[in-house]
């Protein structure tokens, strides 16, 4: 299942991307135009990252990197922007996930009180069950043996015998018709 989740997760990532893009462009564009922007959003972050880049690479190198020189305004800016993008697009990622998280989570909750409901109900049905079998056997063990029975059914038979009589009354013949 995990092959066929990959490319799934891939086209989900592509399509919250290009969802995003929109709005990394309008930052950049904002970056650009508006000097407060520039100065005090994009290129705080993109000194940093490039400090941080920086000082990876020299140190992966083999390099001591003391002093690293900071970006000039216009690719300090540039990055700064792309950078927001980027974060823009992993913060609506994330709040996808988020919210598919969420959604995931209330289907499971939802489903647990069904089966909560579903067992509840059979527990009460087994105890009115439980209720109807001792009736039952109450009724059972006040029912007279089947030894009494019995004998009160041999009782019934000589009474009967004693009314009718023991052999039954013949049907009248019919009467002979003349010939001619």
């Amino acid at each position: 299942m995990v092959v066929g989740a990959f490319p799934m997760a891939k086209l989900l990532y592509l399509g919250i991307r290009q969802v995003s893009k929109p709005l990394a462009n309008r930052i950049k564009e904002a970056a650009r135009r508006s000097e407060f922007f520039k100065t005090y959003i994009c290129l705080p972050p993109a000194q940093l990252y490039h400090w941080a880049e920086m000082r990876a690479k020299m140190r992966i190198l083999g390099f001591n990197a003391e002093a690293v020189k900071p970006l000039n305004e216009e690719a300090a800016a540039e990055l700064g922007a792309e950078l927001l993008g980027e974060a823009s697009i992993f913060v609506v990622g994330c709040g996808c996930l988020v919210l598919e998280y969420w959604r995931h989570q209330t289907q499971q909750r939802h489903k647990e009180e069904q089966q909560r409901a579903a067992w509840d109900a059979m527990r009460d049905e087994v105890g009115h069950l439980a209720q109807a079998l001792e009736a039952l056997q109450a009724q059972v063990q006040a029912a007279p043996p089947l030894g009494a029975l019995e004998e009160l059914r041999a009782q019934v038979q000589e009474v009967r015998a004693q009314l009718c009589p023991r052999e039954p009354p013949s049907a009248p013949q019919a009467a002979p018709t003349p010939e001619e």
